[in-house]
This record gives structure tokens, C-alpha cells and sequence, in this order.
């Protein structure tokens, strides 16, 4: 299936295999230092020489930050959900650093869609998301499950 943006999306729209991709954001690095001095104040999110003698030998952002840019680029073109994109809980995984500099994009495909049985205005909905740099490396694996209304009660039945 071919990677596609879309306008509000219900889930009768969501059927597993659809796939979409966001716009991009690049990592500056007075940003990874901004989130993380409020959000996550580890050295090697804060500071260049600290970060050298760390894990990850050199500035990183923080998996949090990773996750907020993704949340946005999701919200702002990659997802656009009826009512906004609704969380009911999930897993992320980093399995590679980003640093100051990197390019991300988001590439999601629906996983999962049920509808509720006793809520028949919405329906629940898994998407999976990868978050990939420049390289194609994939810097973040966020699998979502997402509360999305139904376009009308009696669709889901």
C-alpha cells in the first residue's frame, strides 16, 4: 500500500496495512539541550563534554524529546484523526541515538482495528510508527493503540 496523508480520518478510514508518513523536523542542537535541561537533564543530553565520556560519545537527544517530535509530526501531518490522536497505551523503543543534526520523519501503518462492542461511536485502533533519520536508520518503534471515533454510531456494527 502506498504511503498516503489524509484529512479527518475515522476509523472506517483506518484499515490495517494503510500506511502514512509525516513531514520532518530536523534536531537542533540548542533544542536537545532546551527539552532536556526541563525535561530529562542527563549530561549527555546537556552538555558536548560530558556526552563525549558517556554511552553514547557525543550529544544526544533524549528519547523523550524523540517521542515529542514524533507526537507532533503524527498530530500535525501524519495522522490526522478525527477529535485528535487519542492514546489508550502502547510500547516505544529507541534502538538508536539521535543527534544534533538529524533529520526525522515518521512512517506508521494501522496494525490492528477493532470496534467496540459497546461503544459503537469508536472503534480502537493500532498503529505502529517508525521514526527514521536521514540515513533511514530507525531511531525510534512506537506501537499505539488509539482510541478513534466511528464517522457514524451504527458504521462499526
Amino acid at each position: 500500500m502506498t504511503l498516503e496523508h489524509a484529512t479527518k480520518l475515522y476509523f472506517e478510514d483506518l484499515q490495517v496495512g494503510r500506511r502514512f508518513a509525516t513531514g520532518s523536523v530536523t534536531m537542533e542542537r540548542d533544542a536537545i539541550k532546551t527539552f532536556a535541561a526541563s525535561f530529562d537533564p542527563q549530561p549527555f543530553h546537556l552538555d558536548e563534554e560530558a556526552a563525549k565520556a558517556s554511552f553514547f560519545g557525543g550529544l544526544v537527544a533524549s528519547g523523550w524529546h524523540t517521542a515529542s517530535v514524533t507526537m507532533r509530526l503524527l498530530v500535525t501531518s501524519g495522522l490526522p484523526i478525527a477529535g485528535g490522536v487519542i492514546g489508550a497505551g502502547g510500547d516505544v523503543v529507541w534502538p538508536r541515538a539521535v543527534r544534533p543534526g538529524d533529520t526525522l520523519h515518521v512512517v506508521s501503518e494501522v496494525v490492528a482495528a477493532k470496534p467496540s462492542a459497546s461503544r459503537p461511536e469508536r472503534g480502537m485502533v493500532t498503529v505502529r510508527s517508525e521514526t527514521v533519520n536521514q540515513e533511514g536508520e530507525v531511531v525510534q518503534i512506537m506501537t499505539a493503540r488509539l482510541v478513534v471515533p466511528t464517522r457514524t454510531p451504527s458504521a462499526s456494527k
